[in-house]
Parts: structure tokens; sequence; C-alpha cells
């Protein structure tokens, strides 16, 4: 792994074509994620998919701002992935990036909802 506390985002350059098989396949919520909020640049700020950061490939990374958005499936209900998640966040937090996550549903249901709470984290950490 070439990542490291120095780089900016902690590129690891090991994942690069497992991120870019994880773009290829988004799915549904991902993709209306995507579509409806982050490829826009409704936020002022340019969002990348499927980057590798640290030895994890996160959903949505905001490089300038270290804010990695999460997407999270049925699969993140299992025991072994809440713990796996749980070992993930606190390393990326440790790296000084800010997590954050939602359901399925809720970015399929309440994309309205997800929006005003991405950018309130947004307006948040722009005044830090």
């Amino acid at each position: 792994m070439q990542a490291t506390k120095g780089n900016r985002n902690l590129y690891n350059t090991h994942l690069k074509t497992f991120a870019g098989q994880n773009r290829k396949q988004m799915t549904k919520a991902e993709a209306c994620l995507w579509k409806y909020i982050l490829r826009s640049k409704q936020t002022g700020f340019v969002f990348k998919r499927q980057r590798p950061a640290l030895n994890y490939i996160a959903d949505f990374m905001c490089t300038p701002l270290k804010l990695i958005i999460e997407v999270d499936g049925y699969t993140h209900l299992l025991e072994e992935v809440i713990v796996n998640d749980k070992i993930r966040q606190t390393e990326l937090e440790n790296a000084g990036f800010k997590i954050i996550r939602f359901k399925d549903e809720e970015v399929l249901k309440e994309i309205d909802c997800v929006k005003n709470k991405i950018f309130a984290i947004i307006k948040d950490l722009e005044s830090k």
C-alpha cells in the first residue's frame, strides 16, 4: 500500500482495479445518491465514487473536506459486517476523515432529507 498519513487522501493504489469494478456495479441507492446529489456538484465540492483509502474503498469521498459518505445495504445488518464497519470507520476517522452513513432505504425513499444532512455536514466542515 502506498497510502501514508502524510498523503493527503491516503489513496491506496493496490485497490484501484477493484474500485473501478465497483464503480461499474453501483447499487441502486449509490446510483441515486450520485445522480441526484453528488455528481451534479450541487454541493460545491467534487466527490469521487468508490475511492480507495487506507485498506478500504469508500463509496463516495470528497478529498478537500476529508468527507466519506457510505451507503449501507442489507448486508450491513450482519454482525460480522457491523464489526468490520466499526473497525473501518475508526481507522478512517483516525486518519482524519469524517464518515457519514446512510441506509439504502434512506437514499431511495428520503433523498431530500439525505441531501439536507449532507449539506449541513459540508457547511460544518467548511467552517472548521
